[in-house]
């Protein structure tokens, strides 16, 4: 059953939990860093997801040297590949897609981005914006302001593909539209973060294009 549609020039995809299902990688690696500085796992894996680490390192060690902390879970991320796989219907959703009408808007650095696209089958694509391109993280805008600026869209002309609260706010501040999936955060805080539209997951969207150059609908439909 037809949902919705949304005309658009470009999409601009966030990856965990987008894309790639890394859930548990990143649970166990923010489990192990928490434990070692005597903080609470749980509060930390859920103030880890969606933003840049070093984000999260600066909120609760303000007295630590953040970059060596940072680059240490760079290290462990890295090294933790177990279970990551693509998420249903990401794999489907960017074939359909000419390689310069999407780009990738992560939180992750770009090894650690390259490392997780390639682990759960993807191609690393041309336009990919990670965590040291934009001097701001998310929630702030900057790193979708500088994704749909790579495609030369308008940020008004661009659809946002999100999981994270921290995202969609991001991807709202750049003035796009937002699409949220419940891959990782609950409706209600899908809805509170300020999502347009909130499915399951990429297998219920698909793209219809009117031509090079031109819109394209995104599209959404319920499954059974």
């Amino acid at each position: 059953m037809l949902m919705k549609s949304l005309c658009c020039r470009a999409l601009l995809f966030d990856m965990d939990g987008v894309l790639v299902d890394s859930t548990a990688a990143v649970a166990r690696v923010w489990t192990v860093w928490a434990r070692k500085h005597g903080l609470d796992p749980g509060t930390v894996v859920k103030m880890a997801h969606g933003r840049p680490s070093i984000s999260t390192i600066r909120e609760l060690l303000p007295r630590t040297d953040q970059d060596a902390e940072d680059r240490e879970v760079e290290r462990m991320e890295i090294e933790d590949v177990d279970g990551i796989v693509a998420l249903p219907g990401a794999a489907e959703l960017l074939r359909a897609l000419p390689a310069n009408r999407y780009a990738i808007v992560t939180s992750a650095t770009r090894p650690l981005a390259e490392v997780r696209l390639r682990a759960a089958g993807f191609p690393v694509p041309e336009n990919l914006v990670t965590a040291r391109a934009a001097k701001r993280g998310k929630p702030n805008p900057d790193p979708y302001l500088m994704g749909a600026s790579i495609l030369g869209v308008p940020p008004a002309e661009c659809v946002v593909i999100e999981d994270a609260p921290s995202g969609i706010r991001a991807g709202k501040a750049a003035g796009g539209r937002v699409v949220a999936l419940r891959t990782t955060a609950s409706e209600a805080e899908l809805e509170e973060a300020g999502a347009d539209w909130i499915v399951k997951d990429c297998s219920e969207l698909f793209v219809e294009s009117s031509g090079p150059g031109e819109e394209f609908l995104l599209l959404g439909r319920r499954t059974k």
